[in-house]
This record gives structure tokens, sequence and C-alpha cells, in this order.
């Protein structure tokens, strides 16, 4: 069945929240907290390794209720069983939309099309783990007889993005193979791949649905071209494995067909990282971790379907950013990760988020008549502090943020770790609290600037009462990385239904792609 069609700006709740907005012309965060010290604990959210305090949001308890309200109106949590149960969600394009069901170690039935779908996951799974256990091992060898040492990914959006991030991220627990990502149709960017490469010691994992993708089978034939001035067409089958549902291409590529790991239609390509698509995850942290690493998105998946909205952290995050967009005006959201492994996390949702959510048509294929997907951006602490947050403290426009830590480093450098959490804290605390004329006359006037007060003084003030969320782990881990793109896959998916658009289509991909054609043909 399909989701329901429910224009929010038409509920009651929208009404009730536009008149509560005009009501919080005058919070203030700084007071909220002089009222109430313990306000974070109030608004506070606490899930297995993983904390979001949202106190310093400008909302009060009745802005959580009506926000849930809302929800309910929309019918949300009737929206979340049609999602985890498989119904066509993705009506535009006939399609279920399942990514849950790669990390749910659940034994019941899911079907798709009247077909359970359990079985063909658990194969696939078996199949990574043999395949990775060989490469890892060394028992795969390259056609001269020498073991792997550098794997190449090439695919494009879903097909590069989560995998390329997540390897990223998980540096710490990688194993002796080098893991390198070819995306960008710019042949000078798979030009510097490549002079990184042996071609008797590397393997290439093809990632594209189709095997048609212009900008992966360009690199791929590119690639194949260079590896052929060393080893033959016979040896391909010993350096190149495929992620994909073409079997005829594959094979007309030189590809053993033994070495083709499944894709499936009910996946969208920005969500298939935990599919086959994480092959090279699997290869360059090892079976376990990206085991680890689907079980923590199933630990956030259980959460999220069982949980009160009210105590619901994907629920939360996305309600905050619909109160932002819809009533604040606030076009854009920036994700702040405090940790220098998660500097591809930013383009990842930028990619989930922005090609998820930026429609503009409802699901009755009508123009919507209010903001839906918003603008994300970011990079991490410490750096972005010394960029960017100049804007965020002290601009012209209000930038919802999310700060993401980790209680303990990997290496245990706890100088450098208690500094890193101390600029944490207290950006956030600036942006909440700011600094008022009164605290700079005085700071002015003690630092011996007297004369300069009344010149600097309006530079220095910082007007406070700017949102964000502390996202907060224990540890970065495989599981808590799970955790954290399952939280904001689920918020994703929240907010499409609030804005009754269809999430997980992309037609705005395609025109471009369409007009680049046409004028290639042309030439």
């Amino acid at each position: 069945m399909p989701l329901h069609n429910i224009n929010p700006s038409t509920t009651k709740a929208w009404k009730k929240l536009a008149s509560h907005f005009k009501e919080m012309n005058s919070f203030s965060l700084k007071e909220a907290f002089k009222e109430n010290p313990n306000r974070a604990k109030y608004f506070s959210i606490a899930f297995n390794d993983l904390l979001l305090d949202f106190s310093k949001n400008r909302v009060t308890q009745k802005t959580i209720d009506l926000l849930v309200e809302l929800a309910n109106e929309v019918q949300l949590n009737d929206a979340i069983d049609r999602y985890f149960s498989g119904d066509i969600i993705n009506e535009t394009e006939n399609r279920a939309v399942l990514h849950t069901a790669l990390r749910s170690n659940s034994e019941n039935e899911l079907l798709v099309n009247g077909k359970n779908i359990k079985p063909e996951i658990r194969k696939a799974l078996r199949k990574i783990r043999a395949f990775s256990n060989k490469v890892i091992s060394g028992d795969w060898k390259g056609y001269t007889g020498k073991k792997i040492t550098d794997i190449v990914n090439i695919g494009i959006g879903g097909s590069d993005l989560g995998p390329d991030m997540i390897v990223e991220a998980l540096q710490y627990y990688k194993n002796h193979l080098t893991t390198h990502f070819v995306s960008n149709i710019d042949g000078d960017h798979v030009s510097e791949v490549l002079k990184k490469l042996n071609p008797e010691t590397t393997l290439f994992v093809i990632v594209s649905k189709t095997f048609t993708t212009q900008e992966t089978i360009t690199n791929a034939n590119t690639i194949k071209n260079w590896f052929l001035t060393s080893g033959s067409q016979f040896d391909i089958a010993k350096h190149f494995v495929a992620v994909s549902t073409n079997s005829d291409a594959i094979d007309a590529f030189g590809i053993d067909p033994k070495n083709v790991f499944p894709m499936w239609n009910w996946v969208g390509g920005r969500f298939s990282l935990w599919s086959a698509v994480g092959l090279s995850i699997s290869l360059s942290v090892g079976f376990e971790h990206y085991k680890a690493l689907l079980d923590g998105a199933e630990k956030m998946d259980l959460h999220f379907k069982e949980s009160s909205f009210n105590e619901n952290i994907p629920v939360i995050l996305a309600l905050l950013s619909i109160w932002y967009n819809n009533f604040y005006n606030a076009e854009s959201e920036a994700i702040l990760p405090y940790t220098q492994y998660l500097t591809k996390l930013a383009p990842y949702l930028q990619q989930a988020i922005m090609e998820s959510n930026g429609k503009s048509v409802d699901r009755n294929g009508t123009p919507v008549n209010y903001q839906t997907g918003t603008i994300v951006w970011g990079s991490t602490g410490t750096n972005m502090q010394h960029a960017f947050m100049q804007l965020v403290h002290q601009g012209t426009k209000l930038i919802p943020s999310d700060f993401i830590g980790y209680e303990t480093s990997l290496y245990g450098l706890c100088d450098h770790h208690q500094k890193l959490m101390a600029n944490y804290n207290a950006q956030m605390d600036a942006l909440a609290f700011g600094k008022s004329k009164e605290d700079v006359h005085l700071e002015l006037k003690t630092s011996g600037e007297g004369s300069a007060i009344n010149k600097l003084l309006p530079y220095k003030v910082f007007e406070g009462n700017r949102p964000s969320n502390a996202i907060l782990f224990k540890k970065l881990t495989p599981e808590s990385l799970g955790e954290l793109i399952a939280m904001y896959e689920h918020k994703i998916f929240v907010q499409g239904v609030v804005w009754n658009i269809f999430s997980y289509d992309q037609f705005g991909v395609e025109l471009g792609k369409e007009l680049a054609k046409k004028l290639l043909n042309k030439e």
C-alpha cells in the first residue's frame, strides 16, 4: 500500500505550530537555562552508547509536543510500518525501500513481490565474507601469483560516497590492504590513482547496477586497458569483480560469473553501502568489522521502529529540522563531527539528504507550498572553527548544527582529546549563550582597551540563541558508526513523510545526463 497523502500545512498541528512560532519570538536559550539549570536532562535521549542532547534548541516542551502531534497527524507510525514491511513507498519507481532488511538479523520473512528476500541477503553476506577472507588472507592471488595489496572501488554516487566515507571513517580498524576510490569521469582523477598501482597486486571492484553508468564504465574500461598493457584478457578474471545485475555486460568485460555480487531494485543507490556495494568496506576492514557496522545500524533501526516519538532520536532530529526549515526559514544545516575520521561524512550526507528530499512536488503530483529539503554542509572540528564558524556565530543566517563527538579517542592521546572535546562543548555553549554587550564592555575595560570600547564593542558581541544538537557516542567503532548513519537515514525518511514527498526517487539526477549524451552524440 502507498503512503498516506497529507499536505502538512493543512493539518491542525501545523497551524498550531505557526501560532506557537509567534509566541517563541522572545525565546532565549540563556533565559531558558537560567530558569531551568537541568534543562539538558529534560531534552535528552540516551540510547545504547549514544546520547542526543537537544536542549540548546529554540524549543519548549510545548514545541516538542506540537511537533509530535504533527508527526501523528501525518500518520508517521503507519509510514514506519510500511517502510519496514516492504510496501511500495517509492511509488514513482514502483519499488520497496528495504535497505533496513540488509542489516536485519531477524529470521522473520520479508516479502517483495511474494518472495522472501531474507535468504538472498544471507547468501550475499556469506559470499562477501568468503571473498573478503580469501583476499585478506592472501589465498586470492593475482595473475603472477602475487598476493593482492590494493583494492580499487570503481563507482559513482551511492556506489562510491558511502563505501569511501566508511573506509575513511574506519581507518583505525583497517588491515594491510590499501583501498582507493575512482568515481569522477575526470581522466586526471583515474590517472592519478593508476600511478600508485601495480597491476599484478591490484583488485578492482566495479560497482554499477546496470553496468552502463557512463562515469563508472568509462573509468572501468580505461583501467582495463591499462591492465591489459601487462596482463592478458584471460587474467582479468583474477583482478576484476563486479557488483551488478547486468550479466551479459559483465561477461563481455571478462569478469568471472562466480565473482559477481548481487544488487536489488529495492535498495536505492544512496542507501546501498549495507549491500554488496559495501564489498570494498569488508575488504578494507575485514568482514567482522563490516558485520558490526550492519549490526549497529540494525540497533538504530529497532530504536526508530519501536520508540515513542518523543523518545525517538531520528524522529526528534527530523522534527527539529522541520521546525527550523518551515517556521524559522533556515535553509541549511551544518554537520560538524569532532573527529578527523569523519571528514567525508558531510559529502556523504549531502547526497543522502539532498538527493532524497530535494523535491518540489508532493505525493499527489502537485507543487508544494512550503519548503522541503535542507542544504547540508559541514566539516570536522576543530578545523572548521578556523574556517566557516565565523558565519555560524555572527552571520545573518540561522544555521542549526549537529555536533558529533566521542567520549574516548582511539589512540588514547588524552591531552589532545581533552582539548578537542573542550572545543566541542565550548562551540555549542558559544552558539547558545553568546556574549552580551555588558560582558564585552567589561572584557575590554579590564584588558586595557578601554579607549577603544565604543569602537570595538559591536564587533565583539555574540547574540547567541543559535541552535545545536549534541550527538555524543562513547567511541568511534564500526557499530557506533552504523548507528550514526542509520540515524540520519531515518531522519531523512521522517522528513519526507511529513513533507509529503517521495524521498526515494531521484529524477533530478537524470536531465543533465540526458543532455550530456545528446551533446556527445552531436560531436
